[in-house]
C-alpha cells in the first residue's frame, strides 16, 4: 500500500505560515497540530504548531501521523525529513524588512531581547539559509515545492488559491481558504 504524500507548509518564521495552515485546514485537509502554542496578540488566529516537529532530528516516528495531512515546519528542519515519505512542500516567502520587523515586534511583545545582529546581517545570514534551502529542496527526488509570496496572497488570494489548489491536485475548498485570509493581520508591511 503506497503512502500517503505529507504535505507540509514552511519557511521563515513570521512568513506566512500560520496564515497558511489555516487556509490548508479551510480548504479541507486536515492539520496536524497539538494546540500547545495558543493564539496570541502576534498570531491571533493560532500557530498551527506541532511541538515534535522540532524533534525532527532524533524523532521521526510523529510522521506516519502526518501522512495525508498538513504540518507547520520552519524552514531550517526540512533537511531532515526522511526520504522513506513523500511531501509536497508550501514553501512561503515574504519581504524580507517585513520578516524582521514582525520577528521584532513579537521579541518586544514578549518581553525577550530583540536580536543585537542589524537587520542587514539577520537579512543576509536568512537570505543565504533560503538559497541553501532551494538548493537542497531542488535536490529530493520526494519533495515536490510550490513557492508561495505571503504578498501575493494578499493581494491576489484568488490566483494564489488556485495556484496551490492545483499543486495539490484540485481537491481544495478554494472559496473556504480565501475567506480565511485577512488583511487586517498584514501589520508589519514593507515599502
Amino acid at each position: 500500500m503506497k503512502q500517503k504524500t505529507i504535505t507540509i507548509v514552511s519557511g521563515l518564521p513570521r512568513s506566512g505560515t500560520s496564515m497558511m495552515m489555516k487556509m490548508m485546514k479551510a480548504g479541507g485537509i486536515s492539520v496536524l497540530t497539538d494546540n500547545l502554542r495558543k493564539a496570541d496578540e502576534d498570531n491571533p488566529k493560532g500557530y498551527y504548531e506541532f511541538e515534535k516537529v522540532k524533534q525532527i532530528r532524533r524523532d521521526k516516528t510523529w510522521l506516519k501521523q502526518a501522512q495525508g495531512k498538513t504540518v507547520k515546519m520552519v524552514s531550517e528542519f526540512l533537511k531532515y525529513l526522511p526520504r522513506s515519505y513523500n511531501y509536497k512542500v508550501i514553501f512561503m516567502q515574504r519581504k524580507m524588512e517585513e520578516i524582521l520587523a514582525s520577528q521584532r515586534q513579537m521579541l518586544k511583545r514578549r518581553g525577550k531581547p530583540v536580536n543585537k545582529a542589524s537587520d542587514k546581517k539577520m537579512a543576509a545570514l536568512f537570505k543565504k539559509h533560503l538559497k541553501e534551502a532551494k538548493l537542497w529542496l531542488g535536490k529530493q527526488p520526494n519533495i515536490e515545492v510550490i513557492y508561495i509570496d505571503y504578498n501575493q496572497v494578499l493581494k491576489k488570494p484568488a490566483s494564489q488559491v488556485k495556484k496551490i489548489n492545483q499543486f495539490l491536485d484540485g481537491t481544495l475548498d478554494t472559496q473556504a481558504m480565501a475567506k480565511v485570509i485577512d488583511p487586517k493581520l498584514y501589520r508589519q508591511r514593507g515599502s
